[in-house]
């Protein structure tokens, strides 16, 4: 990629430039042209910043805005009506006219960098409505009817108006699956639904949701905790049987009445081809997706091409490592030896997870020598949801925006046959740290940054840098037995491979058993997992492309800088420049980085 170049300078160091001239000016006797120069700079100074506190109020008062809009922001769950999302539509794309009427050039850096991520959120909210987002409301992972699942994970009950909100989530439930429904009746009538085939089994992901008992029911769950303070016991014995009630004449009819839909029409209906380019403007919609999730301007061709030349690469180094392992016989032999032999497999869930935390507290020691910055947020460790796991991926990061509540890395417990233990030291550290946890964790701690840029996730940054930090593990001490090396690679491997079959499903033909073989020939991923990742890229196009993408220029940065800096290179250094602005697009970082490195090497004994 070409260099790009900096913008402007940041505000501090532009008064400090102005001020210094004014100084060294006043003691000048031939004032004239340089004190036309310091009025040049200082009205360029004051021209920056107005136009900060112009796009800053600017920016306060459309987020402002976007909150109270938002559509979980009432105590109900979304109207998710026709009328309500066109309203919503409107008033989104009148805030990105305003945004993008914004003379960038005339900001400050790091006001350049809040413009770039209030409007990379607002325009992938009217994209979604142009491109019908509403009409797919799900994927082969699960659906709006999962999500509903963490309403009742994350409640936290402080005050009565906690519990009286959370009972009118609950009682607006069968009002907002029914809207849901209603938008999938009519893309089954237009042709624009998931493909059949990723589909299969998705109806366990509802079933889990319809207990006999309304007492085992997820949503009954933050009644089961002891009494809250703000009540008296009978109080609270009142809200839990209010619960329990609604749990069973409305939340349990209404997923009843889901599950019966999908099983006898959407899932029977659903369209044959996997490719989005196979729907109504499919290859415009998944440009605009390989835009938003890369935040790169690439064509799927050009992907599909970085992505072979990876795979060959890695193939490359895979035989290095399987030779190290004394195994005699063929690529295919040698992935169907791990598969399929007990020895590399954990016997319960509890040793799948003892094996996850050992291997954190293990990367919790080797933080400092890498990182000159640490999150204060905790992270824990815990299995995937019950209900979700069948369909899931192998382990997530789920992160917390409250300040009372941990991070957690997600360990699939799931079918543990499936669960390769020589692959848990590349999982766990993309996952928790220094991957996910660290980067997150470290994100929302930053000071001085508005909550839309905080909390705002760039896939292609963050799963880049989850996939670099399986790669630093290396150096931080990890993968010392060449099995798990292997399983480092492997993981790498199916990074890579994304790049081919994503884009070979979604743009130039493929089927989806053509991408599963392509996957099941170059990883040791489980035929399982190569099913489970196979079916989720096919009904989330675009996203599995910013793992690999991402990683790709965050290892280039730092061989860039390694090369200009030398002995100077300090990779703690390093790595704060990349993590501190937080969660970004990959061209403002390789310019922020690339800055840096300049910046280094004028500052250096070297260059004296």
């Amino acid at each position: 990629m070409a260099k790009t170049t900096i913008i402007s300078l940041p505000v501090f160091k532009s008064t400090f430039i102005a001020a210094s001239l004014t100084l060294l000016l006043a003691g000048c006797a031939n004032t004239a042209p340089s004190t036309e120069a310091t009025a040049a700079a200082e009205q360029n100074l004051s021209a920056k910043q107005s136009a900060d506190a112009r796009y800053t109020e600017l920016a306060k008062r459309i987020y402002q805005a976007m909150q109270e809009n938002s559509a979980w922001g009432s105590a109900e769950l979304p109207d998710m009506s026709a009328q309500a999302l066109a309203a919503q539509f409107e008033r989104q794309q009148a805030w990105l006219n305003e945004l993008m009427a914004v003379n960038v050039e005339a900001l400050s850096t790091q006001n350049q960098i809040n413009h770039r991520m209030l409007t990379y959120g607002l325009k992938n909210q009217v994209d979604g409505y142009k491109f019908k987002d509403h009409y797919m409301p799900l994927n082969a992972e699960g659906g709006f009817h999962s999500s509903l699942g963490f309403m009742a994970r994350n409640a936290s009950f402080r005050s009565q108006q906690d519990v009286d909100n959370y009972l009118k989530r609950l009682r607006s439930i069968p009002r907002y699956m029914a809207q849901q429904t209603a938008w999938l009746e009519k893309a089954l009538a237009e042709g624009y639904t998931q493909p059949k085939a990723s589909m299969v089994g998705f109806e366990e992901s509802i079933t889990a949701f319809i207990a006999q008992n309304p007492q085992d029911s997820l949503f009954f769950g933050p009644f089961k905790v002891a009494k809250p303070i703000f009540a008296t016991t009978e109080q609270w014995e009142d809200m839990r049987q209010q619960a329990l009630q609604v749990i069973d004449q409305d939340v349990v009819p209404a997923y009843q009445d889901y599950f019966d839909f999908m099983v006898m029409n959407y899932l029977p209906n659903s369209r044959n081809s996997v490719g989005a380019s196979e729907l109504p403007n499919g290859r415009e919609f998944y440009q605009n997706r390989i835009k938003h999730y890369t935040t790169l301007d690439l064509t799927p061709e050009e992907i599909h091409q970085k992505g072979l030349a990876e795979v060959k690469r890695i193939r490359n180094e895979m035989a290095v490592v399987i030779e190290k392992t004394g195994f005699k016989g063929s690529f295919e032999e040698f992935t169907n030896f791990l598969r399929t032999d007990p020895q590399f497999y954990p016997k319960t869930a509890e040793e799948l997870l003892k094996e996850a935390a050992y291997i954190s507290k293990q990367a919790d020691g080797q933080l400092p020598k890498f990182f000159k910055l640490l999150p204060r947020q905790p992270y824990g460790i815990a299995p995937v949801p019950a209900e979700i796991a069948p369909k899931y991926t192998t382990g997530r990061y789920s992160g917390s925006n409250s300040s009372d509540r941990a991070g957690f890395y997600w360990v699939n417990t799931y079918a543990l046959d499936r669960r390769p233990l020589y692959q848990m030291e590349a999982l766990t550290l993309h996952e928790a740290v220094p991957g996910h946890h660290l980067q997150g964790a470290l994100a929302r701690e930053l000071e001085d940054l508005p909550d839309y840029r905080r909390y705002t996730y760039i896939s292609a940054f963050g799963e880049g840098w989850g996939l670099y930090a399986e790669w630093l593990g290396k150096e931080m001490g990890f993968y010392q037995d060449p099995y798990s090396d292997f399983g480092r690679l492997s993981y790498e491997m199916w990074r890579a491979a994304r790049l081919v079959v994503d884009t070979g499903m979604h743009a130039m033909g493929w089927s989806r058993e053509q991408a599963m073989d392509f996957m099941a020939s170059n990883t040791a991923l489980s035929l399982h997992n190569v099913k489970t990742e196979i079916d989720r890229y096919i009904t989330w196009p675009g996203q599995a492309l910013s793992y690999k993408l991402g990683e790709m220029l965050i290892r280039q940065l730092r061989t860039e800088a390694e090369e200009a800096l030398g002995a100077d290179f300090d990779i703690r250094e390093f790595h704060y420049q990349v993590l501190k602005n937080g969660s970004i697009p990959l061209d403002i970082l390789e310019r922020e980085v690339r800055h840096w490195i300049d910046e280094s090497v004028s500052q250096s004994p070297a260059s004296e």
